[in-house]
């Protein structure tokens, strides 16, 4: 407990040191990412000068997460001091939770995902982790501000917006003239708001007769390429068992079309040309030209897209790492909420009773039969999909969520507050809140352990259910239950009710399988045998 206090006092300065020199660490920022990315969560601060008006950014949230993290750290520090025992019974809990080795092992793969995680931009993302392009040298991925084309000389529009880094990428490797290097993340894509570039392969002409990869004769669109982009396209044909028929067009560099003609059995009906930049014989493709089968979103796995793409064109498995990130932050936002709320008001509703406890259940009851769903309707009708974020629809769900606890805490309350202990501890004179948080808390401790992995299937199950139904986060927020209604919606693409299905089921079990050992471990009858 120790080093986690230390981690949390470390992780938080850190946090600050890096917003301080405009640095974004992998996981150890989220606060202040969170803060840039919800106007709610940050002040923005003008000021004028002679050279104008200059603003500056502070995000309260950030800095107000890692005052609590330091707070926390140094909780643990003096809660748990240095040489403390552990206690024979803590011993004896954890051994049986090792000898549940289902439960064990899926902790230790739940943990491994979790580090994974963590590694946040430096694993999966568009920005470079390191660049050196000519004399200059930086650091894209761990740098607040975008770095600009101006910065490595590019000219025009290019100037004036970030680095694509892929494609700077590409450009290194191909000229041998340029000296740099472009180290990207594992995974070069963002999960969301980037459209990666339209996978193709190329087609194969055998006895004037245009065959797929698998060697049947090719049916459907094809396509010729600029400078083999699958952005750029030159021309495109429809084939039918292999030759050429029915509408074919064309488009110049800048995008516009300039050719169109009609095929019937592999020859040309009918053609007109509009081009002035060249003319015609110049235009058309020549005879060594390269066909190709373009797969539009949503892409099946190939190439750099080892799952495929999403229909709006992200790659899935950076999508599903978005997810996941997406999740951890909620479940790391609704426990504590919850069992810091529902675990206060159900010590104080058995500790007291009468009169209060009456009334808080009378309270509790009244709010358990709204309807969640409804609220939560009524909820985004009223707000803009753009100004939905993680902590509105974590409000409704904490809103909802404690409810539950409070009669857990309350039974376990009511019977510890009858023993001896706590009969003891009102005679030395002890406060309320002592009593309650230092003598029948840790009593109780058992209940919210075994409690907790349910918990966090609970939160995971609800915002799968509220993206799927389509009133949870908005776009920009790679969620798993958006693509599980994609998938669901496009059965003809199978990879993405697949990715989404088994990612979230696997999730669940694994987490399951935890919440099974840690009830055994706390059992006190010892050892169950689950069949």
């Amino acid at each position: 407990m120790r080093k986690i206090g230390w981690f949390f006092i470390i992780s938080s300065i850190l946090a600050m040191v890096a917003e301080y020199f405009y640095l974004k660490f992998p996981t150890i920022s989220w606060a202040f990412n969170m803060a840039y990315d919800n106007a709610n969560l940050r002040t923005v601060f003008k000021t004028t000068s002679d050279a104008g008006v200059d603003s500056w950014t502070f995000a309260w949230f950030g800095y107000f997460v890692a005052v609590v993290g330091i707070l926390l750290g140094v909780y643990f520090l003096r809660a748990f001091p240095k040489g403390a025992v552990v206690l024979p019974t803590t011993l004896r809990r954890i051994q049986r939770f090792k000898e549940s080795k289902r439960g064990y092992y899926s902790l230790l793969i739940i943990l491994f995902v979790v580090l994974l995680a963590s590694f946040d931009q430096l694993l999966v993302g568009k920005k470079a982790i390191y660049v050196s392009y000519g004399d200059k040298s930086f650091c894209p991925a761990l740098m607040r501000e975008s770095i600009m084309g101006s910065e490595i000389g590019l000219k025009g529009d290019k100037a004036l917006q970030e680095i694509e880094y892929r494609k700077l990428k590409e450009t290194i490797e191909e000229d041998e003239s340029i000296k740099g290097t472009c180290i990207m993340p594992f995974i070069p894509y963002n999960p969301t708001e980037d459209t990666a570039d339209v996978p193709y392969v190329e087609l194969e002409m055998k006895d004037g007769v245009l065959l797929n990869p698998d060697g049947e004769p090719m049916r459907g669109r094809v396509s010729v390429l600029y400078n083999g982009k699958s952005d750029r396209r030159h021309m495109v044909y429809e084939y039918r068992n292999g030759v050429r028929e029915g509408l074919t067009t064309g488009k110049d560099l800048t995008g516009d079309k300039v050719y169109e003609a009609t095929y019937k059995a592999g020859a040309i009906v009918n053609e007109s040309y509009t081009g002035t930049a060249m003319s015609k014989k110049d235009y058309l493709p020549g005879p060594d030209v390269v066909f190709c089968k373009v797969f539009n979103h949503s892409a099946p796995p190939m190439g750099a897209h080892w799952l495929g793409t999403t229909p709006v064109g992200n790659d899935l498995v950076a999508y599903l790492y978005g997810g996941l990130q997406v999740n951890i932050r909620a479940v790391l936002i609704y426990i504590p909420l919850i069992y810091l709320v529902g675990v206060s008001i159900g010590l104080v509703m058995g500790y007291f009773g009468g009169w209060f406890d009456l009334v808080v259940q009378r309270l509790i009851e009244i709010f358990s039969t709204i309807p969640f769903l409804f609220v939560v309707i009524i909820f985004s009708s009223l707000i803009d999909s753009q100004n939905r974020g993680l902590i509105m629809i974590l409000a409704i769900l904490v809103g909802f969520g404690w409810m539950g606890m409070t009669y857990l805490m309350r039974t376990a309350a009511m019977k510890e507050k009858a023993r001896d202990y706590v009969a003891a501890a009102r005679v030395s004179g002890a406060s309320t809140p002592r009593i309650l948080f230092s003598h029948i808390l840790p009593n109780t401790v058992a209940i919210l352990v075994t409690l907790v992995p349910f918990s966090v299937s609970a939160i995971i199950t609800a915002l799968t259910s509220l993206d799927y139904l389509g009133f949870g986060l908005p776009p920009e927020y790679a969620t798993w239950g958006t693509l599980l209604k994609d998938g669901l919606a496009n059965f003809s693409k199978p990879w993405l009710v697949t990715s989404a299905f088994v990612t979230l089921v696997t999730t669940l079990i694994l987490t399951t399988f935890v919440g099974e050992a840690v009830r055994d471990a706390f059992d006190p009858k010892k050892f169950s045998t689950y069949k």
